[in-house]
């Protein structure tokens, strides 16, 4: 039985689909117009693993991941520059090449982190006509509102309004969390944008082409959510993820403007990732975004490292960077690695142990996709000598259906050692054999300073890149 933690809730829950057939899963996609960081990427470790987890439990799933390439301004408060005309401008390009590239960037990212591709990547920019369609819907039922800037949505008509988030209408009023100018309430968020010069935003739409009376702009970041996942999961679906820093305003509003617009329940299931921290803040764009995938791989951490160091931790808790942590993740790692490469070639026969530790596994990811228990049944596993080398690399390789660690591509790597560098292992194997130890450890030194690492077995020295 899968159970998983409802924001909406706050509690775990029994997972039941809306059809059995197929789930519905919604991701909050990337904003393109800078390269991710490595915090960016932990809420899709996390809802590629829920994906994982489904399908390991024989659903068939249907997900699908925004791209935010229009309508995303510096500020929640609906204030700001675009982030992709700010981008556009910084670089001396135009919108479309700084979406384009920054999103190709996200994806290699993504391959990188053996993170499964959605059904679909759906862009706001390509959406124009069912975002404008769904504002039109809630301007006829009485839901929005014109301003001198764009079309605003009455958050006061909504009485479930701050269900997710738990916010209280008492407090939001004390503390407001945006200066009002024309808007009734300060919840109340922006539909469709006005451009203040029309004809300098290099993205802009004109609503009469699309039936709508309302001067030429740009859609609201939440509206694209809605209508995307609307359109290609349905009025109301299973689950709908993304960072723990969506649920007070991004998915607070989306829930707001669907189910006033459909009348229905839009989501049954709302998850959200913990952030990734650095000396207890967040990791975030604004303050530097600490490293992406590709400047730790240039470092010498695998992405596979990173994603295994992530599923260290439960989804739900903050997760502190440092490269002390990743350092002791990398050599789990690493130790995983070549033990499955070892195990690879054993034919070592023994007990069939594939029951009790698979019932151990799938109760672990089935309690809200408990990864660090999983992991340590995954150790035990490899560390058992009783178990059947075949059938234990066949259940090990199942656990990877969830994990995403890749071991089926797991091979000992080719290294082609320069002739300098076999000299001075020859050398080595010589003094070792004359029991000279400290010279022998000298040359191993110096081996290692040239960027070679030797490992001593019991069928001579392991050679490896350090």
């Amino acid at each position: 039985m899968l159970k998983l933690f409802n924001t909406l809730k706050r509690k775990k829950e029994e997972f039941k689909p809306v059809n059995e057939k197929e789930i519905g899963m919604y991701s909050c996609g990337p904003t393109v117009y800078a390269f991710a960081h490595i915090g960016n990427m932990k809420p899709y470790i996390f809802a590629d693993t829920l994906k994982r987890v489904l399908a390991y439990n024989g659903f068939n799933v249907k997900h699908i991941i925004n791209v935010t390439d229009v309508g995303h301004l510096t500020s929640d408060r609906d204030e700001g520059e675009d982030k992709v005309e700010k981008a556009a401008k910084k670089e001396g390009k135009t919108a479309k090449e700084i979406t384009e590239f920054y999103f190709s960037e996200f994806k290699k990212d993504f391959n990188k982190l053996n993170i499964l591709s959605p059904a679909l990547w759906t862009k706001a920019t390509e959406h124009i006509k069912e975002q404008i369609d769904l504002i039109q819907v809630l301007e006829k039922k009485g839901y929005t509102y014109k301003t001198n800037d764009g079309i605003y949505f009455d958050t006061s008509k909504f009485k479930d309004y701050g269900k997710l988030a738990k916010l209280k209408k008492e407090e939001l009023k004390a503390g407001a969390r945006v200066e009002m100018r024309e808007k009734k309430n300060p919840t109340d968020f922006a539909l469709w944008k006005f451009s203040e010069s029309p004809g300098k935003r290099q993205q802009e739409w004109d609503p009469k082409d699309f039936g709508a009376d309302w001067p030429i702009g740009f859609p609201g970041w939440h509206i694209e959510c809605s209508a995307m996942s609307m359109k290609y999961l349905g009025e109301h679906f299973d689950i709908h993820t993304g960072g723990e820093d969506h649920i007070p305003v991004h998915h607070t509003n989306e829930i707001a403007q669907s189910e006033c617009a459909t009348g229905k329940k839009f989501v049954n299931y709302w998850l959200h990732s913990a952030f990734l921290t650095f000396k207890g803040e967040k990791v975030s764009k604004s303050t530097g975004g600490l490293f992406t995938i590709s400047d730790l791989d240039g470092l010498g951490y695998k992405p596979l490292a990173y994603r295994y160091f992530v599923l260290l931790t439960h989804y739900r808790k903050p997760l502190d960077f440092s490269l002390t942590n990743l350092d002791a993740a990398k050599t789990a790692f690493e130790r995983i690695t070549n033990k499955i490469i070892e195990l690879k070639k054993e034919h070592h026969k023994g007990e069939d142990k594939t029951k009790e530790y698979q019932k151990e596994f799938d109760e672990a990811i089935n309690d809200d996709l408990t990864t660090p228990k999983a992991l340590q049944v995954l150790q035990k596993v490899l560390d058992d000598f009783d178990f059947d080398s075949k059938k234990k690399l066949a259940l090990l390789e199942k656990f990877d259906e969830v994990l995403g660690l890749g071991f089926k591509e797991m091979k000992e790597e080719l290294i082609s050692v320069p002739k300098d560098i076999q000299t001075l292992i020859d050398a080595r194997e010589r003094l070792r054999k004359e029991k000279k130890w400290a010279e022998s450890d000298i040359i191993r030194e110096r081996i290692k300073e040239k960027g070679f690492l030797i490992k001593d077995t019991p069928k001579g020295p392991k050679i490896a890149k350090g």
